[in-house]
Formats: C-alpha cells, sequence, structure tokens
C-alpha cells in the first residue's frame, strides 16, 4: 500500500494501517490517528440554556473519480453533432468509476479524508447524517460503514444516519445535523454531513448527464458559513425519475416531466422563501398593497447555487427567478424592456414557452455570470453528484474566491431538488474567512490532476459495472492504478454479499 500523497487526496504519510483486523469480513479502510494539538474539541453545552449560534459549515471536503472524459470526445464517440452536449447541455467532462468503487469506498473516502486533512478529533463527533441515493442494500445504511473510521478512538456514541430521495438527500442530512446542533439534544459535539452520488445511466440519450462525487462537511457552531433559519420546501409525488429495478444502478426518466418537476418545485420553493422572509421583515400585502414577496429578489443574493444535473438546467433556472422577480414586481426598472403581457400567461403553461424562456435566459446573462457561474465548476467538470451536486456548488464558489475577506458578509442562496419530489430554497450567509476550506481543498488543481480516458475506456468501464451490480462471491477486476493514491476501494465482496474494502 502506498504512503505517498501525490493528488491532494485522503491519505496522508505517518498514518498507521490496520486492516481487516476483527476479522476478514469487516470494512477496512486506513483508520485515522488525530494528532495532539487538534483544535476540534467539543464544546461544552451552556448551564443557562443559551443555544449555539452561528451554526453551519465549518470545514468542507470534496472527493471524486480520477477518470474522466471529455464531452467533446463524447460527442464525437456518439455521432451526435458538435455543441449537442458542450452547448445544449452545457457540460465539458463527466467523471466516472468501474467495479472497484462504490458507495461505501466514496464516502469512506471523503469522510476520512475530511477528518485528516483538518486533523479532527474521531471523539469530537456526536452527529454523522448521511444523503445518498446510490443504494447497494436495502436495510444496512452507508453510515454504519462509516463507523469503522471511528473504531480505534472508541467512539460509537454517533447519532444520524442516511436519508433518501433522489438528489435532496444530502439537504435532508445537513438539515438534521443543523437541527441537532441547534436542538436540545445537543452535546458540545461537532456533527458531519456526508452527501455522494454515482450517476450512470443505460445507453441512449440521458447517459452524457452522469457523473459522480462526493462531499463531506463539518458541522459546528462560530461557523463562517452559517445556515439562515428560513426555509421554503415543496414536496409532492412525482414520477419524474426513479429507481424501481433493485438489480440494476439505472433509473427510469420521464425527461419532459423532470424539466417541469424541477422548474415548478423551484417556484414553490423560492415563492415560499420570499414569503416567510417577507412575513419576518414585517410586510404585509395590506401595508402598502405591494406584493411582499418583491421584497426579496435575486438582488439579495450575491451568489446562487443550484442542484446541477447539467449547466443548461441550471442557466433555465437563473432565469426562472428573475421571471419570479418579476411576476411579483413587474413595474422594477430592470424590467422595463419586457413585454408586460407575460405576467398573465398561467404558470402552467409557462414551462414550455419559448418567448418566455428566450426573453428571461436573455435577461439573466449577466446574473449569471456574476452570482451563478462561479458556483459551476464540479458540474461542468464531473458531472450530475446527485446528492452532493448542491454542496459540490458551493466547494466551486469556494475555490473561485480569490480574496477570502471579500467574500465574508456575501449571501448565498441555495436550491435543493430530488426528483420523486421534495426540494428546498434556503440561505447561507458568509460570517468567516474560507480561505483553510479552499486551501484544504484545492479543487481546482485536484480537477487538473484527473485522466482524461477515452470514451472506449469509460464504456468499458460502465459496461463493467453493469455487469458485475449486486453480485455476490465477486472480487473486482478494475486496475488499481486507475485510482488516487490514498484512496478507499472495494476489495472483494463475499458469498453473502459482505464487503471488504482497502487502501490504495
Amino acid at each position: 500500500m502506498s504512503h505517498s500523497n501525490t493528488n491532494g487526496h485522503p491519505h496522508q504519510n505517518g498514518l498507521h494501517h490496520q486492516i481487516s483486523n476483527v476479522n476478514e469480513y469487516i470494512t477496512s479502510p486506513t483508520l485515522y490517528h488525530p494528532s495532539s494539538n487538534t483544535r476540534w474539541l467539543p464544546h461544552s453545552p451552556s448551564n443557562d440554556h443559551t443555544r449555539p449560534s452561528h451554526v453551519g459549515i465549518l470545514a468542507m471536503e470534496t472527493y471524486f473519480p480520477k477518470r474522466c472524459i471529455s464531452q467533446p470526445d463524447l460527442e464525437k464517440f456518439d455521432g451526435v453533432p458538435a455543441g449537442k452536449y458542450t452547448i445544449g447541455l452545457g457540460q465539458q467532462r463527466m467523471a466516472y468509476c468501474d467495479d472497484r468503487e462504490d458507495i461505501n469506498s466514496f464516502l469512506l473516502t471523503v469522510t476520512q479524508s475530511l477528518l485528516q486533512k483538518y486533523d479532527i478529533d474521531p471523539r469530537s463527533i456526536g452527529r454523522i447524517d448521511v444523503g445518498t441515493e446510490s443504494i447497494i442494500d436495502k436495510s444496512k445504511s452507508v453510515k454504519t460503514l462509516l463507523m469503522d473510521l471511528f473504531s480505534n478512538s472508541g467512539n460509537t456514541d454517533i447519532e444520524g444516519i442516511d436519508s433518501k430521495n433522489a438528489c435532496y438527500g444530502g439537504t435532508a442530512a445537513l438539515f438534521n445535523v443543523i437541527n441537532w446542533v441547534e436542538g436540545s439534544s445537543w452535546d458540545g459535539r461537532y456533527g458531519i454531513v456526508v452527501a455522494g452520488d454515482i450517476a450512470v445511466y443505460a445507453d441512449g440519450p440521458a447517459r452524457p448527464v452522469g457523473g459522480a462525487g462526493a462531499v463531506a462537511m463539518l458541522i459546528g457552531p462560530n461557523a463562517p458559513l452559517v445556515l439562515e433559519p428560513t426555509h421554503g420546501t415543496h414536496m409532492v409525488n412525482s414520477w419524474d425519475f426513479y429507481k424501481p429495478e433493485l438489480a440494476s444502478e439505472f433509473p427510469e426518466v420521464d425527461g419532459p416531466l423532470t424539466l417541469v418537476a424541477y422548474l415548478s418545485a423551484l417556484d414553490n420553493v423560492y415563492d415560499r422563501f420570499r414569503e416567510k422572509s417577507a412575513k419576518k421583515l414585517g410586510r404585509l400585502p395590506s401595508v402598502d398593497g405591494q406584493d411582499p414577496m418583491a421584497q426579496v429578489q435575486l438582488d439579495h443574493f450575491d451568489y446562487m447555487a443550484f442542484h446541477g444535473p447539467y449547466g443548461k438546467l441550471v442557466q433555465k433556472a437563473t432565469a426562472r427567478l428573475l421571471y419570479l422577480d418579476f411576476l411579483s414586481d413587474p413595474d422594477n426598472k430592470k424590467f422595463e424592456t419586457v413585454d408586460k403581457s407575460l405576467a398573465s400567461i398561467p404558470r402552467s403553461k409557462t414551462y414550455n414557452h419559448k418567448d418566455l424562456e428566450k426573453t428571461f435566459m436573455g435577461l439573466s446573462k449577466e446574473v449569471y455570470a456574476s452570482k451563478v457561474a462561479p458556483t459551476t465548476k464540479c458540474m461542468k467538470q464531473l458531472g450530475n453528484m446527485y446528492t452532493a451536486s448542491l454542496y459540490g456548488a458551493l466547494a466551486s464558489l469556494i475555490d473561485s474566491i480569490e480574496d477570502p475577506s471579500s467574500f465574508i458578509g456575501k449571501r448565498i442562496g441555495m436550491y435543493s431538488y430530488g426528483s420523486g419530489l421534495a426540494s428546498s430554497f434556503f440561505e447561507i450567509s458568509v460570517k468567516g474567512d474560507v480561505s483553510e476550506m479552499k486551501e484544504k481543498m484545492k479543487l481546482s488543481e485536484r480537477l487538473g490532476q484527473m485522466t482524461v480516458s477515452s470514451c472506449e475506456e469509460w464504456q468499458k468501464a460502465l459496461h463493467l459495472r453493469e455487469e458485475k451490480h449486486n453480485i455476490k462471491d465477486y472480487v473486482p477486476t478494475g486496475e488499481l492504478s486507475k485510482l488516487w493514491s490514498g484512496q478507499t476501494y472495494l476489495d472483494n465482496v463475499d458469498k453473502t454479499w459482505r464487503r471488504t474494502y482497502r487502501t490504495v
């Protein structure tokens, strides 16, 4: 096993290995031993019943496979017109993996890396919540495998479990941990949120919008990235995207319905967020006759992060927010060039209305460039990370900040969407310095170290995953040389489907 870490990935020199020391079936990634000078010590809950303040994200890490393909190469490989994927979808590259990786290895890797890079004492963690839709066991949670990372510390007193609903699970996990820290049962320790997925589709038009990646976040008080308490949420029963075939990783997708579901959910959560915000500001319709939602518009946010299946949909979502602002404040000077008759179109008729879309896509170009484009690096270069997608957008934004001191005081709008469907709109306020997160993640550097492979190699890897999905008594055949140094990988699946993991 290598002790090098040339790619900025999880493994560090001097760490001890404890492989399968209980029995051969126990998960066995590298176990983490914190240094004696760790700064992440538990808080002592106050005796005067005051609650922790400024609860949010203290530290952040990302993980993604080492290999990707180029979308221009994929256009040629698929025999489609140039620009179909790069312009039509707005994508540049797509990460992928073979049978050596699964959701357990992804989340073990990113959690271990978070602990190591920030020198977090495992005993200081009191809750871990996981968000994923890459289900490989109908009963056993990914969280239970993550507990192997805490075995050396003796810390088994860690609350939390997995959340599942398509791409929304990461946000459900985040809300759970935030509420735990802010709640009466908090014991002074930190929480961790882990989200990640492997997005693969059957051969066909959806395959170019796959991807893979994971994010881990340390949650606690006095954070530089604070979650504000106002949420707008919308949940209904929808059959836009679902995975009923448990023997396959591939979803059933209703493409046209997915677009409408994503945008209509955005309508609902944005309106509810604005209604609640207006109420907090004391602005009601009876005060001056103005729509109270006009008090909170896209201008309120310095940046806007979206769940991003692909780039073009995020552009449409940006335009949609501007359209919603127009509905609540049509006389605003910024809408002076907009045909006012667009406001009278029934909302249900607007999702595929070409004139309306063209108008607000054009009007939102500058807004997109300044507020949204800085959040799109992971989406464009890794593809759809499902539950980690929104938080990959946040990581991309942090990576884009050249002067962290100027970032303090900024407001970030966050739109989370999961098919089926569950969605929320919330706000993050920047209260402190994020330069350590940027330095530790090294996102641009690590993205630049990925291997751009041939489309033939990518197709072979996906077919291997499809062939070997959910089988037992099996040793994966993917090459270890295709993995990052220090990452966790699937070593074997035994006769009763028990999985063993090792570290490169």
